[in-house]
């Protein structure tokens, strides 16, 4: 891409590799094939849609209570690859034994997909952390919002061949099954996500870090003991992060609870993938617009737009009763998902210091994940409480109503010196 360095391009490119897991896995095949063998089993559907949630919370909460520990030891030279390199390695390894789970067996394919979505996560909190390595700090709303752009075009190919080799199965123009159609589906996104990580491992490298010492593990432990012993110091930093944990929590359940959503409402399969792939469609512009316009109105602004969309999103939610309705909402979703994800990464990559920014995206990585947590647990519970998926999701809203507020506090970033951040 023109107008790019090397090592801009390259992370912009793992984008562009990973979101193949984020839209295959994460919120379209897998969750559809999941229910099918839930269903299939017996487990009643608001049963299946809890459980979904509650693997998801167990995962992120796994990954949250290591993300800081492993971030303070990634700021010492060397480290960040070797820990971006094992939680890939890991995400990529689980993502393809999914396509070699019996289809009976839903609670051994949940287990399977608790250590790919801890591979996944685990590798985007040092794929995060080298944005400071990769670029300046005028530039870093542009490439984190290309980046999330990038992935959204990305993604749309395997996906229209996933979604291809699904529907000829389903129609037997292909000899096979549809569980194995989506078994095939699992197989690309873990051969796509390989197959594009390869610019990231070969042109970007650490350039921020700590000198190598004796006891790096003890010495990590005592520098993140001092990190919170001396918090108030990094107020910005920490109330941003208080703001992204209410609303990012919001996000990230809407994004990964979708597709069982859908299936609840009574949407078939077929219908799902094809509001998914428009969506991806129209989030890759939309992502790229909100990192231009940050640079007009600036990121927190930008931020404030996003988060009021998904507070409309919730509440339209409430009330959807047909297909045309999924269609709104999920455009809806589309016209900010990547951009409120990119310009949060964006924002706390200005405010961290960047010696010590994957111990500070570890930080980010836990509030992000302990959100995650509380965000389909709330859904999950709500869900079968009532027997009605969409008063879940609109509890939301209150997250997404305090997040505002809390952000509405924090400083812009320039506003801020470096050593105080």
């Amino acid at each position: 891409m023109k107008g790019f360095t090397k090592e801009e391009n390259s992370w912009i490119y793992y984008d562009w590799a990973t979101s193949a897991y984020s839209i295959i896995i994460s919120t379209a095949v897998f969750p559809l094939f999941y229910k099918a063998s839930a269903t299939d089993a017996g487990v009643r559907a608001a049963d299946s849609t809890a459980y979904l949630g509650y693997t998801i919370s167990l995962a992120t909460f796994l990954l949250a209570v290591l993300s800081p520990i492993l971030g303070t030891i990634a700021d010492y030279q060397g480290f960040k690859k070797r820990f971006f390199s094992f939680f890939f390695g890991l995400g990529v390894l689980f993502t393809a034994l999914l396509a070699v789970v019996p289809h009976d067996q839903w609670l051994f394919l949940l287990i399977v997909y608790t250590l790919a979505v801890i591979g996944s996560s685990g590798a985007n909190i040092f794929y995060d952390a080298f944005l400071v390595d990769v670029t300046s700090k005028d530039r870093m709303d542009r490439i984190s919002a290309r980046g999330f752009g990038m992935g959204y075009i990305g993604s749309t190919i395997p996906f229209i061949i996933s979604i291809a080799i699904i529907i000829l199965a389903q129609k037997g123009t292909l000899p096979i099954s549809v569980t194995s159609a989506s078994k095939i589906a699992f197989l690309i996104t873990a051969l796509w996500w390989g197959c594009f990580a390869i610019p990231m491992f070969r042109n970007v490298q650490q350039r921020y870090y700590i000198k190598p010492e004796q006891r790096p593990v003890v010495n990590s432990f005592k520098r993140l003991g001092k990190t919170l012993r001396e918090i108030r110091k990094y107020r910005a930093l920490f109330l941003f992060l208080l703001a992204y944990f209410l609303y990012i929590d919001g996000v990230d359940t809407i994004i990964t609870m979708s597709t069982a959503y859908g299936t609840d409402l009574g949407i078939n399969s077929t219908n799902l993938l094809i509001i998914l792939f428009v969506t991806q469609v129209v989030a890759a512009p939309f992502a790229i617009l909100y990192g231009r316009l940050a640079k007009t109105f600036t990121g927190k602004r930008m931020l404030y737009v996003g988060i009021i969309i998904y507070i409309i999103v919730c509440i339209y939610a409430y009330f959807l009763k047909t297909t045309t309705d999924f269609w709104v909402l999920a455009m809806l979703v589309a016209s900010s998902q990547g951009g409120i994800q990119a310009l949060s990464r964006a924002y706390y990559a200005k405010l961290v210091p960047k010696e010590n920014a994957n111990e500070f995206f570890g930080f980010y990585t836990i509030f992000g994940r302990f959100a995650a947590i509380l965000g389909p647990l709330l859904v999950g519970a709500t869900a079968q409480l009532t027997g009605n998926s969409s008063s879940g999701v609109f509890s939301l809203v209150i997250l997404f109503v305090l997040g505002l507020f809390i952000l509405s506090r924090v400083p812009e970033p320039d506003s801020e010196t470096e050593t105080s951040c």
